[in-house]
């Protein structure tokens, strides 16, 4: 897709702060830290429309990004490590999975997990509930940049045993420093609206 307009249409932590126009929605989710903001940035060609932050568990609200006026990229809390108290971490976790669950026009996720490493206790939950609920899902691989290009396939391998990936689930490596990954996301999340 060829990105020119974007601009944040709404912010919400319930239903009915959420837009209306029933656009299709391609929701993003990863943990805290794992460069969601820099992979949305990057998507819409854009420096800071998501603000970026080394602070983890900075997003605290549900974003939702008017591109195009096509679709919506909606942006979530990210799971796992926040500097929040408890009580506020499981309204983040309740917010999230009521809109996962009750969303009309979600068309899909992609999941965001760092390539560096196997996928912690967090990612598999979230990969399980999103099977679970039977969600088209793309996984993007973040921060490829940090690995020698010859370790790149050998890490995407252990993603996908680590998460025990189905078949049909895409998983596409993602660099923020090259934009490598970006055209092959839009064009599955092109597949996934047009449906």
């Amino acid at each position: 897709m060829e990105v020119n307009n974007v601009s944040l249409a709404a912010v919400g932590v319930k239903m009915e702060q959420y837009p209306t126009d029933n656009k299709p929605e391609i929701a993003f989710a990863g943990k805290s830290n794992v460069g969601k903001s820099t992979l949305i940035n990057a998507m819409v060609r854009r420096k800071a429309l998501a603000r970026t932050s080394s602070q983890p568990g900075k997003t605290r609200t549900i974003n939702f990004y008017n591109v195009e006026d096509l679709m919506y990229i909606v942006d979530l809390p990210g799971y796992g490590y926040a500097k929040a108290p408890r009580s506020e971490i499981e309204k983040w976790g309740k917010m999230i999975e009521d809109y996962l669950r009750k969303r009309e026009p979600l068309k899909g996720i992609v999941m965001l997990v760092d390539s560096r490493h196997e996928p912690g206790a967090n990612d598999k939950q979230m990969y399980e509930w999103l099977r679970y609920y039977d969600y088209d899902i793309i996984i993007a691989a973040t921060k490829i940049d940090k690995l020698n290009r010859s370790q790149i396939q050998k890490h995407m391998s252990i993603i996908r045993k680590g998460l025990n990936m189905r078949p049909e689930d895409k998983l596409i490596p993602f660099s923020g420093v090259s934009k490598a990954g970006v055209k092959e996301l839009w064009d599955e999340i092109e597949k996934l609206i047009a449906e």
